[in-house]
């Protein structure tokens, strides 16, 4: 019974040692002060931070994060103003990292910042008609010289397509397996790259021949949706409000950029297109374009294009959604379709 109770209290001793042992967490120690905190803010904006020391913790240093991008240090406690103009969109988080002694402790808010700017409208007309295969479920669209390539989607019904665009016919068409839903498409240093949806596997294609040279793999992007590129990267759209970076080489995410406008994040992101430094995109659902400032996710501009499915006839009424965006150099000039319409639209855009 005594060897018992010596058992008992070891035990005791060693979990109390335990228990007073254990390591403070930062929000335990420590939060972040905003002054005139607001619910959201925009690129304009600025805001003095500093640090809650609740229990007088011994503070060394500190270093300030925009989400991993370290933007500045300080080897005192005091108000520091935060500067946005140069901040992505979207729901952001400011971490700040607290150096005591050996520890480091990490304590972090979240802050919505919106575009500082009120889209333009634009509308447009119609310069000319095409015909287009009504059988093509739309998912990408992109110029290289006068030859328009064309991804689609629908599993068992997935393509790479050569089109002629002035006549719709189909010079070459490459089949997708049948487990495969075509999505997005753009060309850079004589390749094709053809997303799918939601098999997390895109397609690199030869542009003279339109073989198949190789694959690649999605990275943190939940799906593929859109692509286009700028010369030197390669942008993807995953069906939320997100477009990702990829490396041209290597087709790793490097990053992304979240689509606002002044008042809200824009959601379902679709099929893509560069245009003069600008990403144009297609939202699901919606028969307009945004405009984006591809370094800062800000919505410049909203082309209205409301009354264009009007004019075309589609295989099923529930598919009469506007889908691919083609630039060919032209000034405010682009190339217009959607999944499953029977015409391509050449028109000039123009603000209202």
């Amino acid at each position: 019974m005594r060897l018992f109770t010596l058992v008992l209290s070891a035990l005791s001793f060693f979990f109390t040692i335990c228990c007073n042992s254990k390591k403070a967490t930062g929000a335990e120690l420590f939060d972040i002060a905003i002054e005139t905190m607001q619910k959201t803010y925009t690129p304009a904006d600025n805001f003095k931070v500093s640090i809650v020391n609740k229990k007088n913790t011994t503070i060394d240093s500190l270093e300030y994060f925009f989400d991993s991008r370290r933007i500045t240090s300080s080897n005192t406690n005091t108000d520091l103003t935060i500067h946005l103009k140069n901040e992505k969109l979207g729901n952001r988080s400011l971490k700040i990292k607290i150096y005591s002694g050996t520890s480091v402790y990490e304590i972090s808010k979240k802050i919505t910042v919106l575009s500082s700017i009120k889209p333009k409208l634009y509308t447009y007309s119609i310069l000319e008609e095409y015909p287009h295969d009504i059988n093509a479920y739309t998912q990408g669209l992109e110029f290289k010289n006068d030859t328009l390539y064309e991804s689609t989607g629908q599993y068992k019904n997935s393509s790479l397509r050569k089109t002629n665009y002035k006549t719709g016919e189909v010079y070459k068409k490459i089949s997708l397996d049948d487990a495969y839903f075509g999505e997005g498409l753009t060309i850079l240093n004589e390749k094709i790259y053809q997303l799918t949806w939601r098999e997390k596997t895109g397609f690199i294609y030869d542009l003279n021949t339109l073989r198949k040279t190789g694959s690649f793999v999605y990275g943190r992007s939940s799906e593929g949706w859109g692509l286009c590129q700028d010369g030197e990267s390669i942008y993807k759209s995953d069906g939320t409000q997100r477009i990702w970076r990829l490396n041209a080489n290597t087709l790793n995410e490097e990053g992304f950029i979240e689509i606002y406008t002044n008042s809200s994040k824009i959601k379902s992101v679709n099929e893509l297109e560069w245009v003069n430094g600008k990403i144009f995109a297609n939202i699901y659902l919606r028969d307009a374009i945004a405009i984006v400032n591809p370094k800062n996710g800000a919505v410049e501009g909203v082309i209205d294009l409301t009354s264009l499915k009007n004019k075309v006839s589609v295989s099923n009424p529930k598919d009469e959604v506007l889908n691919g965006i083609a630039y060919n150099g032209e000034e405010n000039t682009l190339y217009i379709t959607g999944k499953n319409w029977n015409k391509l639209f050449k028109i000039k855009i123009f603000e209202k």
